[in-house]
């Protein structure tokens, strides 16, 4: 007996309300959740070892422009360099600032 076959007459004795065999049916679903569970654990560990020997999973990345403009990231970092320097002005007393709370 095949496995479609098993299946569809499981699932046609489930619909017409005939006298079901309660062990067979748990051998079945047992039987089916150890396969499921063994291909997962044979898929994992098939993932595990490409990747820890250097390898991708799917398909291989071709390589792309960079996404950003080295000079805009220059103006970032300059920007952030210049609101460091103002915040040092703060901290070491250059700029005095009146606290209205006081």
């Amino acid at each position: 007996m095949n496995i479609s076959n098993t299946i569809t007459v499981f699932f046609r004795r489930l619909s017409s309300g005939a006298h079901q065999d309660p062990v067979r049916d748990w051998l079945m679903v047992v039987t089916l959740s150890i396969i499921v569970f063994a291909g997962i654990i044979v898929w994992n560990v098939w993932a595990f070892d490409t990747v820890a020997n250097g390898g991708a999973i799917g398909s291989a990345t071709t390589s792309a422009p960079p996404v950003f403009d080295r000079t805009v990231l220059d103006n970032i970092h300059t920007i952030f360099t210049n609101r460091a320097a103002e915040e040092t002005k703060y901290v070491t007393g250059v700029y005095r600032y009146a606290d209205p709370s006081q």
